[in-house]
Formats: structure tokens, C-alpha cells, sequence
């Protein structure tokens, strides 16, 4: 199933929402499908729940990664 697919799907359902149930279920079921998206990539593996949370030493970590990428790392 392609993107828009599953995009014009998930339209309809929160138009559907909206229309016979107001703004609180329209509200309702696009925090459902949020939280479905993000364990959906979970599951998936494209997501990591540390993905979530940011440490202190992070950006030092990712320059780190990024001259190992250049190769100019010595260590």
C-alpha cells in the first residue's frame, strides 16, 4: 500500500471523526493515530525508543561520529 494511500485513508477516518463526532473525536482519533504511528515504527525497527530522550553527552557524540565519518579521527 502506497503513502497517499494509506494518507487519503487516514483523511477519511479523521474526517469521518470530525463530521459525526465533533472536534473531541476528531481530536480522539488523531492522538490514536499518533501513538499508532509511533509504535508502528517501533515495531518496524525505524525507530528506537531512545530516540525519544536526549542526553547531555550527545551532541559531543555525534561530532565524534561525523569525523570518524571524514576519517580524520585519531584516537
Amino acid at each position: 500500500m502506497s503513502r497517499a494511500v494509506v494518507g487519503l485513508i487516514a483523511g477519511m477516518a479523521l474526517g469521518f471523526a470530525a463530521y459525526f463526532g465533533g472536534v473531541w473525536a476528531f481530536l480522539l482519533v488523531l492522538a490514536l493515530g499518533a501513538v499508532g504511528l509511533v509504535a508502528g515504527r517501533l515495531t518496524e525497527g525505524d525507530l528506537e525508543p531512545g530516540d525519544f530522550v536526549r542526553r547531555r553527552g550527545d551532541q559531543q557524540r555525534i561530532r565524534d561520529d561525523q569525523r570518524r565519518a571524514r576519517r580524520d579521527w585519531r584516537q
